[in-house]
């Protein structure tokens, strides 16, 4: 290892964490002044079925199929009383349909006549849904009723243990709590946004677009690429 990649990486392991937080929240403001959910929906109810069927699929496919699962099961009378054959046809683009089309039933005959058709604000009663874990609840309070939280998908975990903001055995749980002890509670969900589109759009799984970020020198992947 020649003296500059040494110095760097003294220099890495010497900054404080407040300031590699700074850093950090700098550059995700830089990049998404006023990041936005990716997900259509007009309604509490719509948006709590599009995070359900995001799972392991993407925005952009949940987005295609909600309008057709809304055309054909325009409220949540009909959504509860849809067959199940159906909502699977409708579903099948975005992978598990069967799961989700059964999931996606039984929320709305939940909602339907237990809850009168409203999406209540309990992290209790809605984990209690089929297919809503904590990330769900997470990004549903947060986007729909500005409740403070921040989600950890896939991408969120994957920058957050790049930029050291987390370790690399850390579970889902420590790391939305290390999130939350590193960003301010008034900031959760803008930062929450933000992690998810900078690891969709720039610190990917695969070729991350690593040249010219400006985080570079504090990522665990470029530090890897100096040994």
């Amino acid at each position: 290892m020649n003296q500059l990649k040494y110095l760097i990486m003294i220099g890495l392991m010497m900054m404080k964490k407040e300031n590699r937080v700074k850093i950090i929240e700098n550059y995700l403001d830089y990049l998404f002044p006023d990041p936005k959910c990716e997900l259509n929906y007009n309604t509490d109810y719509e948006l709590l079925i599009a995070i359900v069927l995001s799972a392991q699929s993407t925005d952009k496919r949940v987005n295609s199929v909600m309008p057709i699962l809304l055309e054909k099961y325009p409220n949540l009378d009909s959504l509860s009383k849809a067959n199940l054959e159906d909502l699977e046809d409708i579903l099948r683009p975005i992978g598990s349909y069967h799961k989700k089309a059964l999931y996606v039933k039984e929320i709305a005959k939940l909602l339907c006549f237990k809850y009168d058709g409203r999406v209540p604000k309990s992290r209790k009663i809605l984990e209690s849904f089929p297919g809503v874990g904590r990330k769900t609840v997470n990004v549903f309070l947060s986007e729909f009723y500005n409740i403070p939280a921040i989600a950890v998908d896939t991408h969120v975990e994957r920058v957050s243990k790049r930029l050291y903001l987390a370790k690399e055995k850390d579970s889902v749980i420590e790391v939305e709590e290390k999130l939350k002890r590193a960003f301010k509670r008034e900031v959760w969900a803008k930062r929450h946004l933000q992690l998810v589109l900078f690891g969709r759009y720039y610190c990917k799984a695969v070729k991350p677009l690593c040249d010219n970020c400006e985080l570079k020198n504090i990522c665990k992947k470029e530090k890897k690429l100096l040994k």
